[in-house]
C-alpha cells in the first residue's frame, strides 16, 4: 500500500493506506483521533468538519491520496493549541452558553465556528447574521440558537 505523510494537530504522520481512503477513516480508524464524527459521509451533515491548512473542510470527503507532507490537519483535540490554552475561546463559549445536548455534532460546529470568524475577522468585520446562516452544519437536537449566541461569544474572545 502507499504510505502518505502529512500534518495532524501539529505533528507530522505517515499512514499506510491505499490512495481513495477518506480522510475521516483515517482520522478515525487509522489514528485514533475520534473528534471528527462521523453522521453521512457523503459532506453533508459536516460532523466531521475539521481544518485544512487553516480552512474548514469534511474529511469524509478528502481522499488521503490529496494530501502532501506540508498539509496540516488540525481536529478539535488540536484546536486549543493554535490559541496555546486548554480550551480554544469558542470552545469555551460553547460551555458557557450550554450549547451541547447530545454532543454529537458539537466538534465539527465548532470547527466550522472558528474557520469562519477566522475568515471575517481576516476580511476585517464583525460577523453578521447571514455569516451566521452560512454555517450549514446539522444538530439534531436543534440547538441553534444558542450555537449562534456561542459563535458571537467565541468570536469576541477570539
Amino acid at each position: 500500500m502507499p504510505e502518505h505523510t502529512f500534518r495532524v494537530n501539529g505533528e507530522q504522520v505517515t499512514v499506510d493506506v491505499p490512495d481513495d481512503v477518506r480522510l475521516l477513516w483515517v482520522l478515525r480508524d487509522v489514528l485514533g483521533i475520534t473528534g471528527p464524527k462521523y453522521g453521512c459521509g457523503i459532506n453533508v451533515c459536516k460532523a466531521c468538519t475539521s481544518h485544512l491548512n487553516g480552512k474548514a473542510v469534511n474529511p469524509c470527503a478528502i481522499p488521503v491520496g490529496d494530501l502532501q507532507p506540508a498539509d496540516e490537519v488540525t481536529t478539535i483535540e488540536g484546536l486549543p493549541a493554535t490559541v496555546g490554552r486548554e480550551l480554544h475561546p469558542m470552545q469555551q463559549a460553547w460551555l458557557d452558553h450550554d450549547v451541547a445536548q447530545c454532543g454529537y455534532c458539537q466538534p465539527g460546529q465548532i470547527m466550522a465556528a472558528v474557520a469562519l470568524v477566522r475568515r471575517v475577522a481576516a476580511e476585517g468585520r464583525a460577523i453578521t447574521d447571514a455569516d451566521l446562516d452560512s454555517l450549514r452544519n446539522i444538530c439534531r437536537c436543534g440547538t441553534y440558537f444558542r450555537i449562534r449566541e456561542a459563535v458571537r461569544t467565541g468570536a469576541a474572545h477570539m
